[in-house]
């Protein structure tokens, strides 16, 4: 499109919050307390948010999911996974060995991947994957 000039329209593109879709609320909040040690800043009936770092993350029942991605519909979790959420730590095998002492298996990991970053994937119980990473040590 030549000649077209794109202009912004003023948002600052951070990300500030996340919604999740899960089957059992009771079991998702368990298993963000049992892997993150987070506590719900608020919770209802269809909901809970909790905060990591700067971000929100909302834990929505999947019935609840037509009032936010209607006329998209909710994915199963044995559909696979479609997204990985990426966190930033100081030592991925430390990390990675907390998690598992908390009963939360590995999808792999950790290890050393070509672009520099020491990984490690989790996966919570309605197929949402994580990953903690860091530079590859000297």
């Amino acid at each position: 499109m030549k000649g077209v000039v794109w202009m912004s329209v003023g948002w600052d593109k951070r990300l500030f919050a996340i919604t999740l879709f899960v089957a059992d609320l009771e079991r998702a909040k368990a298993f963000y307390r049992r892997a993150f040690d987070l506590e719900p800043l608020g919770e209802d009936d269809t909901g809970a948010t909790l905060r990591l770092g700067d971000i929100y993350v909302r834990l929505s029942a999947s019935t609840e999911a037509p009032v936010l991605i209607a006329p998209a519909t909710v994915g199963k979790p044995d559909d696979g996974p479609r997204q990985v959420f990426g966190m930033v730590v100081d030592d991925v095998d430390a990390v990675a060995a907390e998690l598992t002492a908390k009963g939360i298996a590995l999808l792999n990991g950790p290890e050393d991947r070509p672009w520099g970053m020491r990984i490690a994937c989790f996966q919570d119980p309605d197929g949402n994957v994580w990953n903690v990473s860091s530079d590859i040590p000297d």
